[in-house]
């Protein structure tokens, strides 16, 4: 066992000097062979990666909506936008209203939390600062169980705070920086929202950029819902229930569990239309999911085509090193080496070549997600599951693109190689 792991050893670091020795002698035959290699990984894994890192950053926007939550409003979101949309259809409809939130609260066990949320734009001021188009939450107590809003100073509303409707607010970490300079001397001043002083209680966790909108809390202030009422008309305020389901709960079937309870409140008919929406949050996280796997498939497509051309490259330096060694393979079959030695050492040297160009490629995608990083505001990174794709590949490549030159080497005849 172990003379057989001793030349095994010896095949291994045999066929990698002999690629090292390729590369460094025709640098420029060998480059521009493995440059296939190279382009071919660095469209894959630079693909995959960004495709990737785009996705995990969506879906975590996505979740920031509320995992395992349905929003209730007269608008279906999964309609899509633009002139297409079918307005007319849900305009009429009524709009979610406080008291149907306790209503579905109480009837609906599949709920863990339910929140009313208000909300319109506006200007803030401090001083003699003002900041305009400011985002103004009117929500309910158990709005910050679904949405995990992060406090960084200070505190959010207590329950007391959201029974009595008292005039406090959670602001926005722009919000806080653009009024008082530094968010964390912001809590316990007053600032003036639609002519009424609210009495700041904490400052928000610096969110950053958000790519699909959803809750922006950077330019945004939050205030309890009783209190927002005096100063919103909440019809035009785009009233939205939220509902969260049970931990052991799906969200389809908190879904149908809603549409029996909403109907019942709406008093609506049997053979009557559903004359609200229950939009799924899960819904659409697996339409994200299905287009990016679209990008996947074509970064795949665009990768075939490099890593075909660099399979004939790699070939062809196959081919001229077995007819440059021709005499030394027919010298060590002549003093005993087996056929599938003499494969083996060229399979691996094939291997090692496209492993050296797909490090290349490699490089050169870390550089790219560096760049992307700085310009896209999060983070792209490569993970060490494709890194292990990457060499997964070049292996394959190399063993494909090897093959036909190493069965060569092997089936030749000892005097023969050796004469010529």
């Amino acid at each position: 066992m172990l003379s057989g792991i001793t030349e095994t050893v010896e095949i291994v670091s045999s066929s990698l000097k002999m690629a090292l020795q390729e590369l460094w002698k025709n640098k420029l035959r060998t480059f521009l062979s493995l440059f296939g290699i190279t382009i071919g990984i660095f469209c894959i894994i630079g693909v995959l990666a960004t495709v990737n890192s785009l996705e995990q950053n969506i879906q975590n926007e996505v979740k920031s909506l509320g995992s395992n939550t349905i929003y209730l409003d007269k608008w279906d979101y999964s309609a899509g936008g633009g002139p297409d949309y079918p307005w007319w259809k849900y305009v009429n409809r009524p709009s979610p209203k406080y008291e149907v939130m306790m209503q579905i609260k109480e009837r609906t066990p599949g709920a863990k939390f339910t929140a009313f949320n208000i909300n319109v734009s506006d200007n803030a001021e401090y001083g003699g600062n003002q900041l305009s188009n400011v985002k103004i939450y009117g929500a309910s107590e158990d709005f910050d169980d679904i949405q995990s809003v992060e406090v960084r100073y200070g505190r959010y509303a207590t329950e007391s705070e959201f029974d009595i409707g008292r005039n406090v607010v959670v602001i926005g970490n722009d919000v806080a920086e653009k009024l008082f300079g530094t968010a964390e001397v912001s809590v316990n001043k007053e600032i003036k929202v639609r002519g009424k002083n609210l009495i700041v209680t904490g400052v928000m966790k610096k969110q950053g950029k958000q790519m699909i909108g959803g809750w922006d809390f950077d330019q945004s202030i939050i205030i309890p819902y009783k209190y927002a009422r005096n100063i919103m008309n909440e019809r035009r305020a785009d009233p939205v229930i939220m509902i969260q389901g049970q931990d052991n709960m799906t969200s389809k079937a908190l879904k149908d569990e809603l549409t029996g309870v909403v109907r019942s409140i709406h008093k609506l008919r049997p053979t009557q239309e559903d004359n609200f929406a229950l939009n799924d949050i899960n819904d659409f996280s697996d339409a994200i999911s299905s287009a990016f796997s679209g990008l996947n498939i074509g970064g795949w497509a665009i990768a075939a085509l490099s890593l075909i051309v660099g399979m004939f490259g790699v070939a062809n330096i196959m081919f001229v090193s077995v007819r440059e060694r021709t005499s030394q393979i027919g010298l060590k079959k002549a003093i005993g080496a087996k056929s599938r030695i003499i494969l083996t050492e060229f399979l691996l040297e094939s291997a090692f070549l496209c492993i050296i160009g797909g490090l290349i490629g490699l490089s050169l995608v870390f550089l790219l997600t560096q760049v992307l990083t700085q310009a896209l505001n999060f983070p792209v990174f490569v993970s060490t599951g494709y890194m292990a794709l990457a060499i997964g590949i070049c292996i394959v490549v190399g063993i494909l693109a090897g093959f036909i030159p190493a069965l060569q080497a092997a089936r030749m005849n000892p005097v023969e190689a050796i004469r010529s």
